[in-house]
């Protein structure tokens, strides 16, 4: 049996029954002013907003750059350290505690949550940009060589490996470990307990669970909008559609439709179904290139890659006199205070679902395999691209018009190219889907204070602000609306960070606390 904390908090204590939901006090409100606010001040002002939050960006990569990359790095090293240590042994849930889904459906949810449409957006366009030197090369590579096509998928590989699924993973087990072995809401305040003790409840802790669902909520807007331009750019260049805001809230309209259903069907008949379904899809369009595209470039790919991975690990995780300033700010940083701003929403589903597990297994999972299946999928669809390049075949060859397009123009050069983008297209609105409702899920979870499973018209509520917030903002202030919703998603890891590197502490601590208690080890 797990050890419970001795806290006088209750699930749900501080909540009322409104409108058929359940709702955290104060935390629903404030959540749900500031995003009025924010959406209603970007949608009148985009230009300026976009400036004050690219602005904001700017400071706090400029400036905390060490902090982003110190911490990202801390997160790595202490994953690796928690397979080994003797707290991996402590079960998610406690020792009686059995998996709910089965590794594969397991692995299949966290996966889709995780990086999914990422992978599908930026796995040709990333390697393309750094060869030919689109916005700065890693580590001042020389563009369009054969040292800077290595270099370009080695950095696209760290961009998308260990780190990121470290900071998922620290966020993810501090959470399912306060939740399901201390007996505390499944709530990010939680993580906190081991340190501030029942301060946890009070000011500090809103303050942080009103944070997370502005960043979750942002990051998932944000990547809801540009997902529909990248959509709507494939359909316009498969069948000549429209590409332009009609198409594009349209796709938004019909996602965040679907995504409602799925999230009124919950976790087990929404989620890991649209979530199995998206890893079917996507292995068919990964074996598809593997057989059709240049097979032994691909596997000679892969290896390099890991080799190169591995040895570049060091220095592109350094932050002391570095000369690729571009690439450094522009990429690196860029993507750690992204991730970690999106670390509530992917750490707290990822949770949800992972009752059962031992810490030694669950770090596996969420940081060794999918780095692994990344790899094999960055040399699949990158390496793919850079040969293309490499042999001046297709519009690539030309240079990097569009990221939305990359994809397409790199699937236009194999075989059955309007059945592959069609499906391509389609996977990329199911992983949308996808991310809405574990989103959604996520959100109502805080917003309820901890609650699994909180009513169905506070699901609702959610999904559908989700997508309201991204066509709006597409609608009212086009690319610079969602260029601030991402300025201030970015900037919002910033604090996050700090809170990051405060869960690594207070996980040790309780994890500590569980082995002595309840394995009986000194």
């Amino acid at each position: 049996m797990p050890d419970t904390y001795n806290t006088e908090y209750e699930v749900g204590q501080d909540n009322i029954q409104k409108f058929g939901m359940d709702i955290h006090n104060p935390v629903f409100w404030v959540s749900a002013l500031l995003v009025i606010f924010f959406v209603v001040g970007t949608i009148m002002m985009p230009e300026q907003a976009k400036q004050v939050f690219d602005g904001a960006k700017g400071w706090s990569i400029n400036n905390f750059d060490w902090l982003f990359m110190v911490g990202a790095n801390i997160f790595v090293v202490f994953c690796l350290l928690l397979i080994v240590l003797p707290v991996g042994k402590v079960r998610i849930g406690g020792e009686e505690a059995v998996p709910e889904f089965s590794t594969l459906s397991w692995f299949a949810m966290l996966f889709a949550a995780g990086m999914g449409i990422g992978l599908m957006f930026w796995s040709v366009a990333e390697p393309t940009a750094y060869f030919t030197d689109w916005w700065g090369t890693p580590l001042n590579a020389a563009a369009n060589t054969p040292e800077g096509a290595r270099m370009a998928m080695n950095a696209t590989m760290f961009h998308w490996g260990l780190h990121p699924w470290a900071i998922y993973a620290v966020v993810a087990l501090s959470l399912a470990f306060f939740a399901y072995n201390k007996g505390l809401p499944l709530t990010i305040r939680s993580a906190f307990y081991p340190l501030i003790k029942d301060g946890s409840w009070g000011w500090f802790g809103n303050l942080i669970d009103v944070v997370a669902v502005l960043a979750t909520l942002f990051g998932l807007a944000t990547s809801l909008g540009f997902g529909a331009q990248q959509a709507a750019a494939g359909l316009h260049f498969l069948f000549g559609l429209p590409n332009g805001i009609t198409t594009q809230v349209g796709i938004i309209v019909g996602v965040t439709s679907i995504a409602v259903i799925s999230v009124v069907r919950g976790l087990d008949g929404g989620v890991k179904l649209l979530s199995n379904i998206n890893m079917s899809l996507a292995g068919l369009l990964l074996l598809f290139v593997l057989v059709v595209g240049p097979t032994a470039t691909i596997f000679a790919t892969m290896w390099t890659t890991g080799l190169g991975y591995l040895e570049n690990l060091i220095p592109l995780s350094n932050w002391i006199g570095r000369e690729d300033d571009k690439f450094y700010h522009g990429w690196t940083v860029f993507y750690w205070a992204w991730w970690i701003s999106w670390s509530p929403f992917v750490g707290m589903f990822i949770a949800r679902i992972s009752r059962g597990r031992t810490v030694r297994e669950f770090i596996t999972a969420v940081l060794l395999v999918p780095t692994l299946v990344t790899l094999l999928w960055m040399a699949a669809f990158g390496g793919t691209a850079l040969e293309q390049i490499q042999n001046n075949i297709g519009a690539l060859a030309g240079g990097l018009d569009a990221v939305e397009l990359a994809m397409f123009q790199m699937l236009d050069n194999l075989p059955l190219t309007g059945i592959v983008s069609f499906l391509a297209i389609f996977l990329v609105l199911v992983f949308f889907i996808t991310s809405s409702d574990s989103g959604s899920l996520v959100i109502d979870s805080i917003t309820a204070g901890g609650k699994l499973d909180a009513p169905v018209p506070q699901r609702i509520f959610w999904a559908v602000i989700e997508g309201v917030v991204a066509g709006a903002l597409l609608f009212g202030g086009g690319a610079d609306a969602l260029g601030a919703l991402q300025a201030a998603a970015i900037t919002v890891g910033l604090p996050f960070t700090l809170v990051l590197i405060a869960m690594c502490v207070a996980l040790y601590l309780g994890l500590e606390h569980e082995r002595k208690m309840v394995l009986g080890e000194r």
